[in-house]
């Protein structure tokens, strides 16, 4: 399992961690409802691992961003469950904040397909 602490400690220990200002975390989780309010069970969640790899190497690009770290779950989810987490370390909190949305909204719509249990 991936724990967003040890991550942030191995991006702190990096050489070029001088560079960073600003460390970010998502966890995204499973509702126990859809966006439009009807409830959820849980959620089958499929997962492209080379485009996720893909996306965080992208994310490594970005300017201001000095680490990125991630790991997404997959399966049959309940409420509750854990669907992603990341993590963005950069210069200064513009640069951080908009890696971290850039970056979960490419793997909300490159990397995962989910289908809700109603």
């Amino acid at each position: 399992m991936f724990d967003i602490n040890e991550a942030i400690a191995r991006i702190k220990a990096r050489p070029e961690a001088s560079g960073i200002g600003m460390v970010l975390a998502h966890q995204g989780i499973v509702r126990g409802s859809s966006r439009a309010g009807d409830p959820v069970r849980g959620m089958h969640l499929a997962v492209d691992h080379r485009r996720f790899a893909e996306a965080l190497d992208e994310a490594r690009t970005w300017p201001g961003v000095v680490a990125v770290d991630g790991w997404v779950n997959e399966g049959d989810l309940r409420v509750g469950d854990d669907i992603m987490k990341v993590v963005v370390a950069g210069d200064i909190r513009e640069n951080v904040f908009g890696a971290l949305q850039r970056l979960v909204a490419a793997i909300k719509s490159e990397v995962v397909t989910e289908s809700e249990f109603h």
